[in-house]
């Protein structure tokens, strides 16, 4: 899994102070070819020749043709949040900590600037593309989120006001819906998965630049960055840079085969290793959002941890493979279908599960409702059990033209972690809130947060909900930063953990 610190959206850039060596080998293989007969010798520029008429004839020509037929449905997206908290934003040397703390590093590092005071109106800007002639629109959730206002500007250069149908923060997709016409130029998904090493080209708005267009190859599929359960992105080397975010990258025959979402960028610019969402995945969430506003996924509720060599070894299992489970959640479908803690899921409907990741990929593209059959390895032995699969909890729908359109109950994607507010966990006293379940693919995870542990603030400000912790990492975002500070308690000792966000 990719460094979750070097990992970028592209619509609002985190340059991360690390550096990148890459490095190939390549081999040579030379074939000598002593006293050929003559007629052998005669025939080499021949097939020389045709060989080199054939890459020539596979070579493309350009993509100006192309270009001027896409470029249409491709927009820009801007979007205008409200920040009226002008109490405890942070001033000075951010947290209040004095010079040569063992926390100046976190500082410099991530390179905070000064927040200013008082209400302000936050602008971003990102790119998306229309997929229907009457103004619907994909985007990024990460360009939508937090918006009060949405705006487009077609190729043309003509403003349109948008609204938000739907957001699905688990794959950074959302729909919006622009109105005022009924015959924009739109593009359609491709049919076929592309394969590695085609072309692909992107249309966006980069550092506000519009109708940027940028070539490359598909470089690989299925990555898993870290950034959800449900990561199996598309890996492109065409550039990308801060704006790109939600625009669209077209095959040859232009069609749509990705989103952009992310870029890995250890300077803040693009180095050639970009990622978006495979069509097959927005096709799919794009028509939920468009009918119901967000997104149903099966939920099997356990907490899950990796199989290492040695936990395998100490099972008994022949391989590495598969999810542990550390807990069933309670009155949820894996406690009811009598799912314990210690027993590695093996396989989903006779479907082999090779990690925890492959398992939430696997039940997450599944119903609720769905009965299904679950391999686990227990005491020595094969078991199955049959359960019936539950709604993941916690999915919504964004309108922008709600009230309170943000609220996703307990659960805080970008970070990978659930909470309840600590006065309502028994022994956990009045003061923050309590980390009640952690994704072990996520970033909290990843900077060693744990089940109990209570988070009391965050950048400085004291939250006491799940929305608090939403809004001080949006504030941290919109403000340029790569990471927020939690003060935690865990077993009465208070600790400081910088944790990474990379959804802007």
């Amino acid at each position: 899994m990719v460094d979750s610190k070097s990992l970028v959206p592209v619509a609002k850039r985190d340059a991360l102070r690390r550096g990148v060596i890459l490095s190939s080998v390549a081999g040579l293989a030379i074939t000598v070819v002593v006293a050929a007969p003559l007629a052998l010798k005669a025939s080499i520029p021949t097939l020389v020749s045709k060989a080199a008429a054939a890459e020539t004839t596979h070579s493309p020509d350009g993509f100006a043709d192309l270009v001027a037929r896409m470029k249409p449905a491709v927009i820009s997206v801007r979007v205008k949040m409200a920040n009226d908290d002008s109490e405890g934003l942070i001033q000075g040397d951010q947290f209040g900590l004095p010079q040569g703390t063992p926390f100046d590093w976190f500082l410099r590092q991530f390179d905070f600037p000064e927040m200013p005071r008082g209400p302000q109106v936050i602008s971003s800007e990102g790119s998306g593309f229309f997929v229907s002639a009457d103004g619907y629109a994909v985007t990024n959730y990460h360009i939508v989120d937090h918006a009060k206002s949405v705006e487009v500007t077609t190729n043309g250069g003509k403003p349109y006001k948008a609204k938000v149908v739907g957001t699905d923060s688990k794959t950074d997709l959302a729909l919006i819906k622009v109105d005022g016409g009924n015959d924009f130029s739109f593009v359609k998904f491709a049919e076929k998965p592309p394969r590695i090493g085609d072309w692909v080209i992107a249309v966006g708005n980069p550092y506000g630049l519009s109708e940027t267009v940028t070539a490359g190859i598909l470089s690989a599929r299925g990555r898993d960055i870290g950034a959800s359960p449900y990561d199996d992105l598309l890996q492109v080397d065409a550039p990308m840079n801060k704006g790109n975010s939600g625009g669209p990258i077209f095959d040859v025959a232009g069609d749509v085969v990705g989103v952009n979402t992310a870029i890995l960028s250890p300077s803040g610019g693009s180095i050639g290793i970009g990622f978006a969402i495979p069509a097959e995945t927005v096709k799919t969430v794009v028509a939920e959002l468009k009918d119901k506003g967000s997104v149903t996924r099966g939920w099997l509720g356990v907490q899950i941890r990796p199989v290492t060599p040695d936990v395998a070894d100490s099972l008994g299992l022949k391989a590495a493979k598969g999810a542990l489970v550390a807990q069933p959640q309670a009155d949820s479908p894996a406690a009811k279908g009598g799912i314990n803690a210690g027993d590695v899921i093996t396989a989903v409907d006779g479907q082999p599960v090779k990690d925890a990741h492959e398992l939430a990929m696997k039940i997450g593209t599944m119903p609720p409702g769905r009965s299904v059959k679950i391999d686990i390895w227990r005491n020595g032995n094969d078991q199955t059990l049959t359960l019936i699969l539950g709604e993941l909890p916690n999915n919504r729908m964004a309108n922008a033209n709600t009230e309170d359109h943000q609220t996703s109950g307990n659960v805080i994607a970008h970070l990978g972690l659930s909470v309840a507010p600590a006065k309502e966990v028994g022994g956990a006293g009045e003061e923050g809130v309590v980390v009640t379940d952690v994704d072990p693919n996520g970033r909290a995870a990843d900077r060693g947060l744990e089940v109990g542990d209570v988070i009391l603030d965050v950048d400085g400000k004291a939250v006491s909900s799940a929305g608090e912790i939403r809004s001080a990492v949006q504030e941290a975002q919109t403000a340029g930063k790569h990471g927020v500070l939690m003060r935690l308690k865990s077993s009465d000792q208070a600790r400081f953990v910088a944790v990474p966000i990379a959804h802007a």
